[in-house]
């Protein structure tokens, strides 16, 4: 080679910036190993701590159930001694003491979907909270029986907005997997609230023997509701309402990396917004035959659950059981009994309902309807009475009621709405089972007074059989589905009025 000559590099030697182009890519990799090795190592713990935090997120928006539950029970044992301070007339005790919370219920529920949705779920959950406070202390310390009645008109608006909001709440930030028993927290802690109640209207009335009873019985619900009020400051705002009601997606992206740590943001949030751009792109109103299936299947469970004769067990247990000839002590403690097997099957229920499925615990329920109804109208019918056979049947009737549609009908009606009427689709559910049941509680009594309980008993059997053939023919099974895959199966100008089958979707998710 002489000096004048070039070293040129050979084709298979890299020059200087090849190679460190390649010891770069080389780092690179060797961190993603590094990274994917750590996060294999550390998934079950982090997995853990991730289902601990939405579990304690979806407990303290649940308590808005307890609430609700205890609001509604509390005011039986302020009964007989209000009346009695007041000196009013049957009618004018009903409109005022018993039924006021009742169509406040009623308002909360058809309403409720303004604030949810304007104000947000976790701020709706805070002014839910504020709500019972007020109306708790209201009703302990008024002294006329208007300003009384206003006090529980209050509470029970928070009662109908809470069955709106945190129904809500809860489905959107619940993984699929889970979403079933998270959301039927909420009805645990009814049936808890309630129990609850009566525990703390007996301990009161034993303890304070005055006539100022009644009043601590209504003002205790202020601890509870203050303590709900401060922990619900400390969960997220819902990460759906973030993208699709403020377009934050920094702080959006911050709570589905709490949720979902795993998962690659980006296109979650992009499946989010896609459903919402569909829905937005069809300029569908909410009364429309794009979302007709998914508001017949809200109307049907909530019609239903009330046309079980739920309401009209719980709130007329001891008349129906001195009507089928026991004492009067034994119909009261008939009642506790009633109460606490609620407790216990909503449990089951919720620690069923994302293994064997919506519609499976409804089969189960209906069936239990039936024979329990069936042979509650026999006894009447045939003067089978005074012995322990109606009480037995009416804790299964309980057992069915609370193993299937109390525990299926908030975690239901919150699944098969769209995101982009989500709460709209909740307060309109909500609001067909507390019309239901106003209309139930007002009619019973007239009721009673003309019809035995054989026909009335007969009738709700023939509901559960109607409720039975709903559930064969048109309830689709929604467990372990994501909202954004249920909202392209439900919903749309051409999807049918029949059960749309998602065992695909659900095995594909």
């Amino acid at each position: 080679m002489s000096p004048g000559d070039t070293i040129q590099p050979a084709g298979d030697i890299p020059c200087g910036a090849e190679l460190a182009d390649q010891a770069q890519a080389a780092i690179s990799f060797d961190h993603r190993v590094n990274r994917f090795t750590s996060n294999n190592q550390t998934t079950p713990h982090r997995r853990r701590r991730t289902m601990s935090r939405i579990v304690q997120w979806s407990i303290t928006v649940a308590l808005a159930g307890f609430l609700f539950g205890f609001d509604t029970a509390v005011i039986s044992g302020a009964d007989k001694p209000i009346q009695t301070l007041w000196g009013l007339s049957d009618l004018q005790h009903g409109l005022l003491i018993m039924s006021m919370a009742l169509w406040g219920t009623v308002i909360g529920a058809i309403f409720g979907n303004w604030p949810t949705d304007r104000l947000g779920r976790r701020a709706t959950l805070l002014m839910i909270g504020v709500l019972y406070l007020v109306s708790a202390v209201g009703s302990a310390l008024v002294t006329d029986p208007t300003l009384f009645a206003l006090f529980r008109l209050i509470g029970g608006i928070g009662v109908g907005i809470s069955s709106v909001a945190a129904p809500t709440y809860i489905s959107e930030i619940a993984p699929p997997r889970y979403r079933g028993l998270l959301v039927a927290m909420y009805q645990f802690n009814i049936v808890f609230g309630i129990l609850m109640a009566f525990v703390s209207n007996y301990l009161i009335d034993s303890l304070i023997l005055d006539e100022t009873a009644w009043r601590w019985m209504l003002g205790i619900e202020a601890v509870p509701a203050l303590l709900y009020t401060l922990m619900i400051t400390r969960v997220p705002r819902s990460p759906r309402w973030l993208i699709l009601k403020r377009n934050d997606i920094a702080e959006a992206s911050r709570v589905l990396r709490l949720i979902k740590p795993d998962a690659d943001i980006d296109a979650e949030i992009a499946t989010i917004r896609a459903a919402e751009d569909e829905e937005r792109n069809a300029h569908a109103p909410f009364f429309s035959r794009r979302y007709r299936l998914p508001i017949l299947l809200a109307f049907l469970i909530a019609f239903f659950n009330q046309l079980s004769g739920i309401n009209f067990i719980i709130y007329y247990a001891p008349r129906v059981l001195e009507a089928a000839e026991l004492g009067s002590q034994v119909a009261l403690l008939s009642t506790a009994g009633i109460g606490v097997v609620n407790l216990i099957f909503t449990m089951l229920g919720m620690a069923l309902i994302d293994r064997l499925g919506r519609r499976t615990l409804l089969y189960i329920g209906s069936a239990g309807y039936l024979v329990s109804l069936v042979l509650i109208s026999r006894a009447f019918f045939h003067g089978e009475l005074g012995g322990l056979e109606v009480p037995l049947l009416l804790g299964l009737f309980i057992a069915a009621h609370a193993i299937s549609q109390g525990a299926v009908i908030w975690v239901f009606i919150a699944e098969v709405f769209p995101n982009h009427v989500r709460a709209r689709g909740q307060s309109f559910g909500s609001s067909i089972h507390w019309i239901c049941a106003a209309l139930i509680t007002l009619v019973m009594p007239w009721v009673l007074g003309t019809f035995s309980g054989g026909p009335v008993f007969a009738f709700f059997a023939v509901m559960m059989l109607l409720q039975l053939v709903f559930v064969m023919f048109l309830m689709p099974e929604t467990k372990g589905v994501s909202l954004e895959d249920l909202q392209h199966h439900l919903v749309g100008d051409k999807v049918s009025l029949r059960r749309v089958h998602l065992s695909r979707v659900r095995a594909r998710g």
